[in-house]
């Protein structure tokens, strides 16, 4: 994708530059209506102008940072499934698979939850 080509190509192991690839691209092809874009040096994705989800790169793992309120909302689910996480975003290790499922749900609670959102950032 042409908008995080940039931030991807700053990424040194060829296979977590891959993996990074292949989520930012699975998110826009699976949400063509949210807008990507590089923001804070790191790859987003909003809607109407409205943070949706972002993502980092760490030594260890992408993060995906959905927004603290995402993170409460989901906090049940993600301690049963002992996913990997800080208050403000989750960890998706290098050498485990990504949790596109759960990444799903997180995206859509967040496009539903922020429909009438007129700010980037929850109040």
């Amino acid at each position: 994708m042409e908008t995080f080509a940039e931030f991807t190509a700053r990424i040194e192991h060829p296979q977590h530059r891959e993996r990074m690839e292949t989520v930012l691209n699975w998110v826009a092809e699976k949400y063509p209506q949210l807008v990507p874009k590089i923001a804070w040096n790191q790859p987003m994705f909003t809607d109407h102008e409205t943070f949706i989800i972002g993502f980092s790169v760490a030594k260890h793992h992408i993060a995906a940072a959905p927004e603290r309120a995402t993170m409460i909302h989901f906090a049940d689910q993600l301690a049963q499934a002992g996913v990997d996480r800080t208050d403000q975003l989750i960890r998706f290790k290098w050498d485990k698979p990504v949790d596109y499922d759960l990444l799903a749900q997180l995206i859509e609670f967040n496009i539903e939850d922020k429909a009438d959102c007129k700010t980037f950032w929850r109040k």
